[in-house]
């Protein structure tokens, strides 16, 4: 056997082995067309009413928020928190969300 012809035959190899993986590729698109052809879907039921189930779980318990910042969040130059200002002058003024419903209520005339 010659150069020449082993060459002959790596590329008459190179050749089929090319054909064979364009026939195989072919051969999965058609069957990846004929996989996604679309399919009719089934009509829901509208003859029986939709009943919601209720929940098992236990519904959640309203909490006042912490309008307390703790030290380490706050801003160095101020050096001042909540519990600097603890002292009553301070938080009378600052009505709880409570209050603040309160009076939206009372001034739109909803209670």
């Amino acid at each position: 056997m010659g150069v020449a012809e082993k060459r002959r035959l790596i590329k008459q190899y190179k050749m089929e082995r090319e054909r064979q993986q364009k026939l195989e590729e072919q051969e999965e698109i058609k069957r990846l067309r004929k996989e996604l052809i679309p399919k009719a879907q089934l009509m829901p039921y509208f003859d029986r009413p939709f009943v919601p189930r209720r929940s098992e779980k236990q519904p959640t318990v309203p909490r006042e928020p912490k309008f307390c910042i703790p030290r380490h969040k706050t801003i160095r130059c101020c050096r001042m928190s909540c519990n600097d200002m603890s002292g009553p002058s301070q938080l009378q003024h600052l009505p709880s969300s409570v209050e603040k419903t309160e009076a939206l209520y009372k001034n739109r005339g909803l209670q």
